[in-house]
């Protein structure tokens, strides 16, 4: 009990963690998504060469990419105006991906 009575007696709040994350939305209203679906077709190899081709994302950014679609069925790949995107969609498109611009 004694434990107890210390631990309610004392009267501090617990701080702040500095290292915790903190979501800030930094799209602006004009900005679009590019979405990458999953699909049963694509190999993760052909899907990371293609995100590194076309979106121009580094191999690791293209891997994340890979398993945050197969696992959640969807990603943002990239974002920006829709002339910036449109032409990206395409070419995921015509590389045998699913894609659509949101």
């Amino acid at each position: 009990m004694i434990g107890q009575q210390q631990y309610l007696g004392h009267n501090s709040a617990p701080e702040a963690d500095p290292l915790e994350d903190v979501a800030v939305d930094t799209a602006t209203p004009e900005e679009n998504e590019l979405i990458l679906y999953n699909d049963d077709v694509n190999t993760f190899e052909h899907v990371i060469t293609t995100l590194i081709a076309v979106c121009d994302h580094t191999a690791q950014q293209a891997e994340q990419c890979a398993y945050i679609v197969h696992f959640n069925g969807k990603c943002t790949v990239k974002t920006g105006s829709y002339a910036y995107l449109e032409p990206r969609c395409t070419l995921l498109l015509e590389a045998g991906l699913s894609a659509s611009i949101a």
